[in-house]
């Protein structure tokens, strides 16, 4: 839980536009800047999208392969993603904002966020959502780059004047974040420890 509370106020900070950094003795405001480092704006992501791939990937490898087809179905829970399928379903959208990042069109295996149909195994989706993390971190990459174009995505709440690199990163790690807790969830319902909760 504490790892989630760094992670939102990383996210708010890096999406704030009255951000303050210290620098030495000197105090800079973003605002009175005019801008920000883009290299320090990317530096801050990659570490943000380092640990949650770290932790999307450890608990997708931690369902046991015979587990990837569980979904509960009691109350609340009726007509849920499969394990696998929710997992097929965040490096989809991992894809298809990280295409609209970098100006691209989405792989078209990435369907409308369902993922690949043939991705059905345990090691095709965690080699999916770990490709996915991949082409993630072209996106960031780009951070700061002028000559490059960004579409919107018709997936993202933001409209087109408001698509940024670094807000369709940031969704996406928002996104992932979203279904990593349900991941946890569906580990603990099968008998099985988080790994970021083992000691």
């Amino acid at each position: 839980m504490q790892k989630m509370k760094s992670i939102l106020m990383l996210v708010l900070w890096l999406t704030s536009g009255a951000i303050v950094a210290q620098v030495g003795e000197q105090r800079v405001d973003a605002k009175e800047t005019g801008s920000l480092d883009a290299e320090r704006e990317k530096h801050a992501v990659q570490v943000l999208a380092k640990l949650t791939e770290k932790l999307i990937v450890s608990a997708a490898d931690a369902m046991p392969a015979d587990k990837y087809g569980f979904a509960p179905t009691d109350g609340e829970f009726k007509g849920v993603r499969t394990f696998g399928q929710m997992v097929k379903h965040l490096s989809a959208t991992n894809y298809i904002l990280a295409a609209s990042a970098l100006g691209e069109e989405p792989p078209a295996d990435a369907g409308d966020e369902l993922g690949p149909e043939a991705a059905r195994t345990k090691s095709e989706i965690l080699n999916y959502v770990k490709g996915s993390f991949g082409y993630l971190d072209k996106a960031i990459e780009a951070i700061g780059q002028k000559n490059a174009p960004v579409k919107s995505s018709p997936i993202s709440p933001l409209k087109s004047a408001e698509a940024t690199r670094l807000a369709l990163v940031v969704e996406s790690l928002v996104h992932a974040f979203d279904h990593y807790g349900q991941m946890v969830e569906y580990l603990r319902m099968n008998g099985v420890v988080p790994p970021a909760s083992r000691p």
